[in-house]
């Protein structure tokens, strides 16, 4: 209510169907968002499935244009399908990649809250990662890959593992120290609560933003790691369908087939893009701020 003469004006609030209006369109644009996610992996996942030729068998001539033969794609270096093999070339690279990054969240996620509790645990971790970080991702994978005989694709995940955990413990503990020093956090630890329970109960449920925020940029570093890794033969062996490999073994044809290069090229680039917006889209707002603050 408003006195006579007053500028003040009187405050509108916004009607249950406004809210509803402005509830469904938030709803949209995050469906939005999330959606491509869900098509191009889901598309990984069941492309060996729906391939329209077996991807080791020649259906036309090497580097063949887009269309020769029934090609939709052209022809690879061996004149194997480009479509087939794209198609059936990104289900380990998303499976691989997921597990990374969960292993990645999870563990950063652990030691970040266990060290926001017990600072001299804290201490150490930190230190650990800084040393850690000090070590090129391509030489990671290189030193982990070749030393470990037969690893193939478990050791390229090993790999990822490793060096992914020190970038992370540090986001997730920065993240977790403000919640370590909140007071029910500290009644709890006074009322004699143990560790695990402080971490299960009171750290890691505040910690969801952050998290879900932090596994989508794991997914992108874990799609560019085992990526790598593919096109420098320590993972995947040819005659396997994989895109890091079709972009490597067709590069010197790129000229008469470029569909063979700049299909996997682009397949890499969209899944890790959209992964990441579908994971930022999916976190609350207060957890971006959260994060752009850090």
């Amino acid at each position: 209510m408003t006195t006579p003469g007053s500028d003040a004006e009187p405050t509108v609030k916004p009607s249950r169907s406004e809210g509803r209006l402005t509830a469904k369109a938030s709803r949209t644009r995050v469906a939005l968002r999330v959606l491509p996610a869900i098509l191009l992996t889901g598309l990984a996942l069941i492309g060996p499935w729906i391939a329209p030729h077996t991807i080791g068998t020649p259906v036309t001539v090497p580097y063949a244009e887009r269309g020769v033969d029934g090609a939709l794609l052209g022809g690879d270096q061996l004149g194997r399908d480009v479509l087939s093999r794209l198609l059936a070339g990104g289900r380990d690279l998303v499976l691989s990649s997921l597990l990374v990054a969960g292993l990645v969240t999870g563990t950063a996620a652990l030691l970040g809250a266990i060290g926001a509790v017990r600072p001299l645990v804290g201490r150490l971790v930190e230190r650990t990662a800084d040393l850690m970080m000090l070590l090129p991702a391509v030489l990671g994978i290189l030193l982990v890959t070749l030393s470990w005989p037969d690893g193939g694709r478990l050791a390229v995940i090993a790999a990822a593992v490793v060096l992914g955990v020190p970038y992370a413990v540090r986001l997730a503990a920065s993240a977790a120290a403000p919640i370590a020093e909140a007071g029910y956090v500290e009644a709890a630890a006074a009322g004699g609560e143990r560790l695990w329970y402080l971490v299960a109960r009171e750290i890691l449920p505040n910690l969801r933003a952050t998290l879900l925020a932090l596994f989508g940029l794991r997914f992108v570093a874990a799609v560019y790691l085992v990526a790598t890794a593919g096109f420098l033969q320590v993972g995947p062996q040819p005659p396997a369908a994989d895109w890091a490999l079709m972009i490597r073994e067709n590069s010197p044809g790129i000229l008469l087939n470029p569909w063979s290069v700049v299909a996997p090229s682009v397949a890499v680039a969209l899944l890790a893009l959209s992964v990441n917006l579908a994971t930022a889209a999916l976190a609350p707002q207060t957890g971006r701020k959260a994060m752009t603050a850090l």
